[in-house]
């Protein structure tokens, strides 16, 4: 999956912003204010961090460590680094960005998922 398919991907999640917080190299997609993926924007290999549940993050690591690795600068517990223009295949890749979606949607305050709802 190329950079431009990402950013689709993302935006067309429901409540989803694209930022800059951290300069103008770092994009940074957010769901309602919080962070779910960011990618480097001058690194030569297209890399996304994406939220992972932890168990599952090091069964990731173990099956796929050419393509996933401990979240580059983020909680190597809760972050991935994935390789987006590696062996995996965009079906896989959009699961793992869903994942990453609905698990900081989960982690919203109640009346903030309601009005995530009703957008």
């Amino acid at each position: 999956m190329n950079i431009e398919a990402f950013r689709d991907y993302c935006l067309r999640k429901k409540g989803v912003e694209e930022t800059f917080p951290f300069g103008e190299e770092t994009l940074v997609f957010k769901v309602m204010s919080k962070m779910f993926a960011l990618t480097g924007l001058d690194s030569t290999e297209f890399t996304v961090n994406l939220k992972c549940e932890p168990d599952w993050a090091i069964e990731l690591r173990e099956e796929h460590p050419d393509d996933i690795s401990p979240g580059y600068h983020m909680s190597k517990k809760h972050w991935n680094t994935v390789q987006f223009e590696g062996g995996l295949d965009d079906s896989f890749l959009k699961k793992l960005v869903d994942h990453s979606y609905d698990l900081v949607v989960a982690s919203l305050p109640k009346k903030t998922r309601y009005e995530l709802t009703n957008l």
